[in-house]
């Protein structure tokens, strides 16, 4: 398929190649969505073996970057940037700098932020050259990590689970299995402890393990064991796609929560899991902490509001659950019609005439 037909295919808007010889920077811009206001959307910098699969990456996350903010309810639509090159020897002041002149060129369409492979350092940098850029240090007017928010968001959204399977949103005495207690997973894990839920955790840091297991009580299960641990809800708070094939018949729980990206290896796996009566809160509605927080930004950030805004996940979780009932439909698909309702209702708002003649 080429690029064009790509392009026309997920009806995105604008594909940008950036590319500085002396800087060393080659990079692709991919803005899918602005129908609901600029796209926002992280800045990766990977090792892609080749340019096309490069620019695959940028649409498919830029178009998901779009529905996860119409989800949330921001006003923002979806974009993404892919350096290629290796994060570990590549990066340099002139590539980031390169970088942040061709997002100031556009004008406020597209603003980055911290993805794989780039840090707040590197965002700071770019932001030398524009102000288009969030997820700076709070030291520098930012909101610096955004774990605490998306493991807020991610526990609301628990809730509401809680509260259609069992008709109580309480987690005491609940069952938790967390997959991964890095960063988000260890903020979750301390909620989930104050609420006196039950905490299996697995995690392929020993060291990140065990502060989970010293400070909150959770139960250590081997990686290759977390999916059969009987419990409430399992929380993949790590890699993605580990709804696949392999997993699906291991599963023991009736939810399935948790801030990894892309958990779905394939969308026929969240049918899987609807067959199987688990109920799948989607991924990027209940993991979008992280981006309501960077968003917050824009505004002057505040702690306590990107905390209220992250708040409403219980309710944009339990509205996927009554359109997945009401249509009789897995919780993924409801999640798509949802964001994909938003973003039409106010492109048709944009077709009334506002008062401006053309001269």
């Amino acid at each position: 398929m080429g690029i064009f037909d790509r392009l026309e295919k997920y009806e995105h808007e604008q594909l940008i190649l950036c590319s500085n010889t002396q800087a060393g920077l080659r990079a692709v811009i991919a803005i899918h969505d602005t129908t609901l206001g600029p796209a926002l959307g992280g800045c990766r910098m990977w090792i892609y073996p080749s340019d096309e699969d490069a620019i695959e990456d940028a649409l498919r996350l830029a178009r998901g970057m779009t529905y996860k903010a119409a989800a949330s309810g921001l006003n923002l639509g979806g974009g993404k940037t892919v350096i290629i090159g290796d994060p570990a020897r590549d990066k340099s002041e002139a590539l980031f700098r390169a970088l942040g002149i061709y997002i100031e060129s556009l004008n406020g369409r597209y603003i980055t932020a911290e993805d794989v492979g780039t840090t707040v350092t590197d965002m700071e940098i770019i932001h030398l050259e524009t102000k288009y850029v969030v997820g700076i240090s709070t030291s520098r007017g930012g909101s610096g990590d955004p774990s605490l928010v998306t493991a807020y968001g991610v526990f609301r959204g628990m809730k509401a689970c809680l509260e259609e399977v069992f008709d109580d949103g309480s987690f005491e005495g609940r069952i938790v299995a967390i997959q991964g207690v890095g960063h988000v997973g260890f903020h979750l894990a301390e909620l989930l402890f104050k609420e006196r839920a039950k905490i299996y955790a697995a995690d392929i840091n020993d060291k990140a393990l065990g502060r989970v297991v010293n400070q909150f009580g959770a139960l250590p299960v081997s990686p290759e064991d977390i999916y059969q641990v009987e419990c409430d809800i399992f929380a993949p708070c790590a890699l993605g796609s580990i709804i696949n094939d392999q997993s699906i018949p291991k599963f023991r729980c009736k939810i399935i929560a948790g801030s990894a990206n892309n958990q779905l290896e394939d969308d026929h796996h969240g049918s899987a899991l609807y067959k199987r009566s688990i109920l799948y809160a989607p991924d990027y509605v209940i993991n979008a902490g992280g981006l309501i927080n960077v968003a917050d930004e824009l505004e002057g950030y505040n702690r306590q509001r990107a905390l209220k805004t992250a708040s409403k996940i219980y309710d944009n979780v339990a509205r996927v659950i009554t359109i997945s009932k009401r249509e009789r439909i897995p919780t993924h698909e409801a999640a798509d019609r949802m964001a994909e309702e938003r973003i039409k209702m106010i492109k048709e708002l944009k077709k009334i005439y506002h008062g401006h003649a053309s001269r």
